[in-house]
């Protein structure tokens, strides 16, 4: 059972790795959650749910059902330095922890601006990018 410690980040091509193995399933050994808000934009992390921060802090607790299937769930925000490890955190504690679940909880080293320089352009593991997007303002 993990404790009310923080979430631990997860190296980019460790999640890469899951996504390209054949016999891990998204949504049953892990989900990508991706709490980015307006700048939700210009592409995501292939089968990623959007949970915008904003709305995920109103009430963590009452994402518990939708986050509790799989065995990993990976937070992330651009650059996983505030509302990615903030998110996590928040559902490490008043889910995770408070029910007793065994369910690991990661945030997603340097977040999706990270991401997008090493697999933006595999479609396999990101999907609607836009280049364009992220040379000019990234």
């Amino acid at each position: 059972m993990w404790s009310s410690q923080s979430a631990p980040t997860l190296e980019p091509e460790e999640l890469a790795d899951w996504m390209r193995d054949p016999s891990k399933k998204p949504n049953v050994d892990y989900l990508v959650v991706d709490v980015r808000d307006e700048d939700f934009i210009g592409g995501h992390i292939s089968k990623a749910l959007n949970v915008p921060s904003k709305d995920f802090h109103k009430d963590p607790s009452s994402f518990a059902a939708q986050l509790a299937a799989p065995k990993k769930v990976v937070f992330h925000c651009a650059l996983s330095q505030v509302r990615g490890p903030k998110a996590a955190n928040a559902y490490l504690r008043d889910v995770v922890a408070a029910t007793g679940s065994n369910q690991q909880v990661y945030v997603l080293q340097g977040g999706f601006t990270s991401w997008q320089l090493r697999y933006g352009k595999d479609a396999s593991l990101t999907e609607n990018y836009d280049e364009e997007l992220w040379k000019h303002n990234y």
